[in-house]
């Protein structure tokens, strides 16, 4: 999870870099904030978009594309729920 708050915080740098002024501390923290939430958002939209591929295969494929379709769910479960815990 601290690999998402580090893709956020040079996302923050590398905006800071081609400002005129540069953010407060607090405004780091901020945006930093905003462009952690786009990357999860990002990475749970990849992660339906896995499950959804999942369930699409014939009827002898269906029982290993719900196996794999589970456990992609608890993986995003988890994912959740340590960000959670990281605010």
């Amino acid at each position: 999870m601290q690999n998402l708050r580090n893709i956020a915080n040079q996302a923050v740098d590398d905006v800071n870099a081609i400002l005129k002024s540069k953010f407060t501390k607090e405004q780091e923290e901020q945006v930093a904030a905003i462009i952690e939430k786009a990357v999860i958002k990002a990475l749970l939209e990849g992660q339906h978009r896995a499950v959804d591929a999942a369930l699409k295969h014939t009827e002898t494929e269906q029982d290993i594309a719900h196996k794999i379709a589970n456990s992609i769910r608890r993986k995003n479960d988890l994912l959740i729920a340590n960000l959670s815990s990281l605010r």
